[in-house]
């Protein structure tokens, strides 16, 4: 099961066409905050990296799912990929795929945020319900 939306209306997507941009260039520092902010109700912990560099072009995320994996993501305009197996660390050696949401991505690393995101799903399905009643 792939998923590319929130449960919320109020969350943004990474890849918002309201996000800060510096010409054609957008501030991947701020991409990576709203990123943190869209998911962080399904995942145990999750933080935009201090100690690694972030730039214009570049930033990254540490992720710690629910099933305890840690990871740390890099978020580019390609989309978000897996660099490293613990916070702060880039494995240069390492080949993942990109991937355009961080949703698709957190969807192929966790079945708890699946859960989690699935079960925000249905929450919110049930209040539209009982508000359109």
């Amino acid at each position: 099961m792939e998923v590319d939306c929130p449960p919320e209306e109020s969350m943004v997507t990474a890849f918002d066409e309201e996000s800060v941009e510096l010409g054609d260039v957008k501030d991947m520092r701020l991409e990576a905050e709203a990123v943190v902010n869209d998911v962080l109700f399904a995942v145990t912990e999750m933080h935009v990296s201090q100690s690694l560099n972030s730039a214009l072009d570049v930033a990254y995320i540490n992720v710690e799912t629910r099933e305890g994996n840690r990871y740390c993501l890099e978020l580019t305009e390609a989309g978000l990929r897996v660099v490293g197996y613990a916070f702060d660390q880039v494995d240069e050696n390492l080949t993942t795929q990109y991937h355009e949401t961080v949703y698709s991505l957190l969807d192929t690393l966790s079945p708890g945020y699946r859960e989690a995101f699935g079960n925000a799903l249905l929450q919110r399905l049930e209040r539209l319900k009982q508000n359109g009643q």
